[in-house]
């Protein structure tokens, strides 16, 4: 069996808490992966089924990033405070803690936008970066919510738009209509799989990362996000990128091409029948696909 550890690491005043997944029998030359959550400030538990891949003999290191789940939360933190480029700096502490020389990327919704700022940075050891369920910019995210908003029921339309008027997002009506969107387009997995669970009550027992940032849910952003963009940066990524979305996934294929036409190494994979939360609709050939990836990239250069 695995042996998993955990671990808090100094970041400037406060600590990020670290799980890290070791393998029983490591694989020779099999690089650590790190993965980023979402959200921003979804935590770390409903992508804890990646710890799999240390079956593969590689560590898997999983953390919660500032201002949720283990971590120190800042509840009274301006709203200034939270930037991408806070959590690239967290991360870039954390590897340096763990005294890692190269290692594996990935992120899924959020931290795979915050896994293609980070690769901008061209740290050294980054050997390579797998951006799941992401969009290249939130205005494109913001255009493929409209369009997949638009094939919901009208009723269900016109439940979201008059509550979002009204600013009335808590309302047990609209929590419901907003409940169908997810259904369709985050998790279609019926019941929701306890992982994920654990991530959305921590959020809403402490949303201020994620409502600060994003909104009130995946498809209304009116955080701080809502104008983040990094296309023009992604010709700076120099490590070997995999783009991953499902077929239905709320990350429509419009935000995330950009990555694939402007990253110079790049291939994508689209799970059919899957959306959002592909890793957990379909884990075993998410983390096959994953694993494959990791594996071509753990002394080689190329795709």
């Amino acid at each position: 069996m695995p042996e998993i550890s955990t671990r808090s690491v100094p970041f400037c005043a406060w600590e990020t808490w670290v799980r890290i997944t070791a393998p029983d029998e490591p694989r020779a030359g099999a690089l650590p992966l790190i993965v980023l959550h979402g959200g921003p400030g979804m935590a770390h538990d409903y992508l804890l089924n990646l710890d799999e891949l240390a079956d593969s003999g590689r560590t898997v290191i999983h953390y919660d990033q500032l201002g949720c789940g283990n971590s120190t939360h800042l509840p009274d933190a301006a709203e200034d405070f939270w930037t991408p480029q806070l959590f690239v700096d967290e991360f870039e502490n954390l590897v340096a803690a763990l005294g890692l020389a190269d290692y594996h990327l990935l992120g899924q919704s959020w931290g795979g936008m915050l896994g293609a700022e980070i690769a901008t940075h061209r740290p050294a050891g980054l050997r390579s970066l797998s951006i799941c369920n992401s969009p290249a910019s939130m205005a494109l995210w913001a255009e493929g919510a409209a369009g997949l908003r638009a094939l919901l029921p009208v009723e269900v339309q016109a439940t979201l738009s008059r509550h979002e008027t009204q600013g009335t997002v808590t309302h047990p009506d609209y929590l419901a209509a907003a409940e169908v969107f997810y259904e369709r387009h985050v998790c279609r997995v019926t019941p929701v799989p306890d992982d994920f669970q654990r991530s959305v009550a921590q959020m809403e027992a402490e949303p201020t990362v994620y409502h600060t940032m994003n909104g009130p849910n995946e498809f209304h952003v009116v955080g701080t996000l809502r104008s983040w963009s990094i296309i023009d940066r992604l010709d700076q990524i120099e490590a070997p990128t995999l783009v991953v979305a499902g077929e239905f996934d709320e990350a429509t294929p419009a935000t995330w091409r950009p990555f694939l036409d402007r990253i110079p190494t790049v291939a994508s994979h689209v799970f059919a029948g899957a959306s959002h939360c592909t890793h957990l609709e379909q884990p075993e050939a998410f983390r096959s696909v994953i694993a494959a990836f990791l594996a071509r990239h753990d002394s080689s250069p190329s795709l």
